[in-house]
C-alpha cells in the first residue's frame, strides 16, 4: 500500500514537468495532500538552520522566518530528534512550547503547525514544515502522506546535490530558496571577532535580533556593513 501510494506521488511530482523553481513543487504537493494551509523545506545541519529550500506562500516563509531567528519550532524539534512533531493547537496547546515562536504564529493566523524529519537513515537532512489556519491533527492518510513526502524531499535533496561540486550547493536547490547568506557571513564574522564558534555567534546574533524586534537577515547586514559589532559579554 506505502509503495503504491509513494507511486502516486512521485507520478503527481513528474506531471508538473520541468521545474525552474527548485522544490517547490514538492512544497505545494505537500500542502495539498496533507490537507494543509502551507509547507515549506528547511535545510538544518546539527541544530544549526540552513535556510529553506521552498515555501508555499508568505505566511510559511514567514514561520521558517522565524524559525531560522529564534532557532526553535517543529522544523528544529523534529531534526533534532528524528520524529514527527505535531502542535494542533498552537492557541490553545495540551503542553506550551515554542515559547518565543507561538505568539507570534498566533498573531499570524497559524493555529497548527507540524514537522516531519527530512532523513535517510542516519543522515539528516532537515524538516518539512506543514501549517494550518484552523486548528486540528492531522487524518491517518494525511499522516502517512506527510511521511512519504519527507522521504522524497531527503532523496531529492541527495540526488540533486550529489551532482554540484564540492562545498557549492546545487543550482537546482537554490533555484526559489533563501538560505540566508548574509547570517552565515554574519555569525563567521562574529565567531573571529569574539574568539567563539560559528554556532555560538549564530546564537548571539538570535538574540540581539530577537531582544531587538528585527529581523535577524537585517541585524546580520549591519554586521557585515560593519555598521554594527557585537561586544563581550553582552550586547547593548
Amino acid at each position: 500500500m506505502a509503495n503504491d501510494r509513494l507511486v502516486a506521488i512521485l507520478e503527481r511530482l513528474a506531471a508538473y514537468g520541468a521545474e525552474p523553481s527548485g522544490t517547490l513543487h514538492l512544497c505545494e504537493l505537500s500542502s495539498e495532500l496533507t490537507g494543509t494551509s502551507g509547507a515549506s523545506i528547511m535545510l538544518l545541519s546539527d541544530d544549526l538552520a540552513r535556510g529553506s529550500l521552498c515555501t508555499t506562500d508568505g505566511i510559511a516563509a514567514y514561520l521558517d522566518d522565524l524559525q531560522f531567528t529564534l532557532g526553535e519550532g517543529p522544523a528544529f524539534e523534529t531534526h533534532l530528534e528524528g520524529r514527527v512533531v505535531a502542535a494542533a493547537d498552537l492557541a490553545a496547546p495540551e503542553r506550551p512550547r515554542w515559547f518565543a515562536l507561538t505568539p507570534s504564529a498566533v498573531r499570524a493566523g497559524v493555529r497548527a503547525m507540524f514537522g516531519f524529519p527530512v532523513r535517510i537513515g542516519a543522515v539528516r537532512m532537515g524538516a518539512l514544515n506543514l501549517y494550518r489556519d484552523t486548528p486540528g491533527t492531522l487524518s491517518d492518510p494525511q499522516f502517512r502522506d506527510g511521511l512519504l513526502l519527507a522521504d522524497v524531499a531527503a532523496r531529492t535533496i541527495l540526488s540533486v546535490q550529489a551532482g554540484a561540486p564540492p562545498g557549492l550547493v546545487a543550482a537546482e536547490l537554490e533555484s526559489g530558496a533563501n538560505f540566508h547568506l548574509v547570517v552565515h557571513q554574519a555569525a563567521g564574522m562574529v565567531s573571529v571577532q569574539l574568539g567563539v564558534g560559528v554556532t555560538e555567534a549564530l546564537v548571539r546574533l538570535r538574540s540581539l535580533a530577537f531582544r531587538s524586534g528585527r529581523a535577524i537577515d537585517d541585524v546580520a547586514g549591519d554586521v557585515v556593513a560593519r555598521r554594527l559589532r557585537l561586544s563581550e559579554p553582552e550586547d547593548p
